[in-house]
């Protein structure tokens, strides 16, 4: 994995960055108040959550007026990513489906969206490699993390006893197998290009059940055969928002780099040192094969601080003269799990 050495990345210039920059301030520090004092609403708690909800929806409305923004999401619509997109940025931007997670990373680096939503890894199934092969090829940035409960149902327009076909997108079928097993034994399992594609296949046919959100079934007249059937309670998607820069300080950050190391013994080893004498606490490390040079692999690792603040910018100069290459992929607020 001998090769000269790379720098860091710049991040391409960016429209409007201020008025952006101000907006989030102001969203991250309305719900972040609102969440802890506990709003009041006729003499009785609201719940925090459709508290974060609400003002995510008026700050969305916000920033459309300001600064219209555009959001590319992997559609179509009622899709996971599309529930993320949602909760990370309301109804008031424009949400834009792609086909694909590559066409979400483009939209973001040619500057037809502000933002992305693309999948980064699955607390039960591990990394989403699209994503890691994208990165290794954009510059695109991480500005924000938004880990989403996924509940999966069971959705159709007949009784459940009168499926015979069960169908979603590969991972979906997979995180539901004993599920299946156990209450529709006899049968098929088809997979499809998205649990939204698979819900409408459902509506025509009540032979066919999908596993998608309760959303989805919903959003199409489906109804609801079985609530919860992923076979493990822990389900839980994290999603990058993705934008051309890195997002500002909070005081409660994660940075993440992508690292190619020389293919020496112990290069791997040294490095986790330097985290180590940093007192940096890492919360994700993985390898991936650089696409078509054999041999050789990217690492990315995540830790806890901010790339602004000394120490991790210790850690990472200390990287780049042990390194092949380093990127600094973005530094955003650490977020909590959304139900």
């Amino acid at each position: 994995m001998a090769g000269k050495k790379e720098r860091k990345q710049e991040s391409v210039a960016k429209p409007q960055a201020a008025s952006r920059k101000e907006l989030a301030a102001v969203d991250r520090a309305l719900v972040e108040s609102l969440k802890q004092r506990g709003e009041l609403v006729s003499g009785a708690p609201l719940p925090k959550a459709a508290v974060e909800s609400l003002l995510r929806e008026i700050v969305g409305v916000c920033q459309a007026q300001v600064s219209p923004l555009r959001v590319a999401y992997l559609g179509p619509e009622h899709s996971f990513s599309h529930a993320a997109a949602l909760h990370r940025f309301g109804h008031g931007p424009e949400l834009v489906p792609v086909a694909t997670i590559g066409a979400v990373f483009a939209e973001v680096e040619h500057g037809n969206c502000a933002f992305g939503m693309a999948p980064l890894e699955n607390s039960n199934h591990g990394r989403v490699t699209d994503t890691l092969d994208c990165f290794s090829r954009s510059a695109v940035r991480i500005c924000g993390e938004l880990p989403l409960r996924i509940h999966h149902c069971l959705l159709g327009v007949g009784e459940r006893r009168q499926v015979r076909v069960v169908c979603s997108k590969p991972q979906a079928l997979d995180q539901c197998r004993n599920w299946i097993a156990e209450h529709l034994p006899g049968a098929e399992q088809r997979a499809m290009a998205s649990t939204s594609e698979a819900a409408k296949l459902a509506k025509g046919d009540p032979t066919i059940a999908a596993i998608a959100s309760e959303q989805a079934g919903r959003e199409l007249g489906l109804s609801l055969l079985a609530r919860n059937i992923e076979d493990h309670a822990e389900n839980i998607t994290r999603f990058a928002v993705l934008s051309r820069e890195s997002g500002p300080k909070t005081g409660k950050d994660k940075t993440a780099l992508m690292i190619e190391l020389p293919h020496e013994p112990g290069a791997l080893a040294d490095a986790m040192v330097i985290f180590k004498r940093q007192r940096l606490n890492l919360t994700w490390i993985e390898s991936f094969p650089i696409p078509g040079s054999r041999g050789r692999y990217l690492f990315f690792i995540e830790f806890v601080g901010h790339a602004a603040e000394l120490r991790p910018r210790r850690a990472i100069a200390a990287l780049e003269k042990r390194a092949v290459k380093v990127v600094v992929l973005g530094s955003y607020a650490e977020a909590a799990v959304v139900e």
